[in-house]
């Protein structure tokens, strides 16, 4: 195969292995016999090299200064080769059934189902082009990590723990809003009295006459409050999930048993909230369920944005925030065997492993677990262990645990997989939450101030020492997957997406009604908080 430009250096490499320097990748695509300085580079590693180094492809091409068929010499750079308008984009050849597709199929710009693309076409191809980040202005740190910190072993004192600490921290948020006193305080009061109560919702139901009767909780006690059927905020009732911390304020029945609700209130994102941005240009691309191992894995839209990420259009994009799913996993649905393209979970992540390898080396990298990676179901959910981890390790990606969040250049991005969203849209009415539109389900979240309120229900939750799901911190960014459709929107200055995946519809999938959007990567400019969605399939 021709190895013409970057991007197919590098990913002629990964079949072999090995990842490789941004200068070692310039100096092979510089030389006037690729494939053959290739060879000679790789014969020149050490036996257990992982990164194919500049130092390796000089050495290769000093002792073959014609890389062995050239008639130049093979150590000339890219830079050397002057450009013509001519030439295919960098982001592929011009000599294989796939590099024709990608250069047919160039990715274009779509609004998907938010609001932010801008719908024109990539520029004309301009020839060559070799990243050049300036590693030294990076910074990434994680938050709200679990892993290696999970305690839990379901014991019930254990589940107390991890909702009185849920209890704590969010109605630290609802306080100041109302004149909360304590169940225990409000059983003691005079009726007709003004009441506040802070709690977490451990009912809700319809009395005879169509009003809404809420139990609220807190660490004294249980307290009835009845949001009457004509009043506004009765609205605000279908929007109530089980377990979740909210404030209510009103009146005292004459005999004290009751709070008559004026108002609800959720701990919800402050309307002065101002976002975070980075000091420079620089961009993000946020994906999810790459699905690696089903027989539905969009290989072809995979190799068309790694490609384009070498191209000098993505110069900026120095991060890629992968939101769980890496591989299809094994045993997740029924007759899922039918539709695996690799059967073993450990084979789907070496071959995850490669294509990550097409990603830019200069790339810094996040990734947290999903449900069907090989962690367990319950959330929150730990990194990946050191088995799998070395599987990977050929990128050195950032790991962490389900949710994490991510201080990306000073742009804080809660990274959470989304299997809570599945129980939001069951439960709330459609124009609050759908699969259509998996943005608004993700706008709920942030009103609750939790990334999975509900506990019993569809998403499994495990006990620890704190509620690691709770957003103590607004997030700038909030990113998930799972769901499988594309959304993206802004609620309160906080830019809320669903990235969609790269799995065509499976026959599960169709079974269920799922449609999916495959193939996009949402490109995020962290300085301005401005997003692009971009579309390779």
């Amino acid at each position: 195969m021709p190895l013409e430009t970057p991007a197919r250096i590098a990913q002629e490499l990964a079949s072999h292995g090995y990842n490789a320097e941004r200068e070692a990748v310039t100096l092979l695509a510089g030389a006037s016999n690729p494939d053959a300085a290739l060879v000679a580079a790789v014969d020149a590693a050490e036996p257990d090299t992982l990164v194919i180094t500049a130092d390796h492809v000089r050495a290769a091409l000093d002792r073959n200064a014609t890389a062995r068929t050239g008639d130049t010499p093979a150590d000339a750079t890219a830079g050397s080769v002057p450009a013509t308008p001519g030439d295919p984009p960098v982001s592929t050849g011009t000599t294989t059934e796939k590099q024709e597709a990608a250069s047919r199929d160039a990715p274009v710009e779509t609004e998907g189902s938010g609001s932010a693309g801008t719908g024109t076409e990539p520029p004309a191809p301009t020839g060559s082009f070799t990243r050049d980040p300036d590693r030294a202005k990076r910074s990434l740190s994680v938050q709200g990590d679990v892993t290696g910190q999970s305690t839990g072993t379901g014991e019930y004192d254990e589940f107390v723990t991890v909702f009185r600490d849920r209890y704590e921290k969010l109605s630290k948020q609802l306080r100041g809003r109302v004149n909360h006193r304590p169940t225990d305080s409000l059983q003691a009061m005079p009726g007709g009295g003004d009441a506040g109560l802070v709690g977490m919702v451990n009912d809700v139901r319809s009395t005879a006459n169509g009003h809404w009767l809420i139990e609220l909780e807190d660490t004294k006690g249980v307290f009835p409050c009845l949001v009457m059927k004509d009043r506004p905020i009765a609205d605000l009732v279908d929007q109530l999930l089980l377990d979740e911390v909210i404030a209510v304020d009103g009146t005292l029945s004459d005999d004290g048993g009751i709070i008559f609700v004026d108002s609800l209130h959720f701990p919800d994102i402050p309307r002065t909230y101002s976002p975070n941005t980075a000091d420079r240009h620089v961009q993000a691309a946020l994906i999810s369920d790459v699905h690696v191992g089903s027989q539905e894995f969009m290989a072809d839209a995979w190799h068309r944005f790694t490609d384009w990420l070498h191209t000098e259009e993505a110069e900026h994009v120095e991060y890629l925030l992968i939101a769980g799913d890496m591989v299809e996993g094994v045993g997740i649905y029924p007759n899922q065997d039918e539709e695996l393209d690799i059967i073993d979970i450990y084979d789907q992540y070496e071959a995850f492993s490669e294509y990550l390898k097409e990603v830019p080396g200069d790339m810094e990298i996040q990734m947290i677990p999903g449900n069907h990676d090989a962690v367990r179901l319950a959330e929150p959910q730990p990194g990946f262990d050191e088995e799998l981890r070395d599987i990977m390790s050929a990128h050195d990606a950032n790991i962490t645990g389900n949710p994490s969040l991510v201080t990306v250049e000073g742009v804080k991005i809660l990274m959470y997989h989304g299997v809570s969203l599945d129980e939001v849209i069951a439960e709330l009415p459609e124009d609050q939450a759908s699969y259509d539109e998996p943005h608004k389900a993700m706008f709920q979240l942030l009103k609750k101030r939790h990334v999975a309120p509900q506990y019993g229900g569809k998403t499994r939750l495990a006990p620890e020492e704190k509620d690691y799901l709770v957003m103590e911190e607004v997030p700038d960014v909030f990113h998930t997957g799972h769901v499988h459709k594309l959304g993206w929107g802004q609620y309160r200055k906080v830019i809320a997406v669903n990235s969609g995946c790269w799995q065509a519809q499976t026959d599960f999938q169709k079974s269920v009604n799922i449609d999916p959007d495959a193939g996009y990567a949402p490109i995020l400019d962290l300085d301005t908080l401005q997003m692009t969605v971009r579309k390779f399939s």
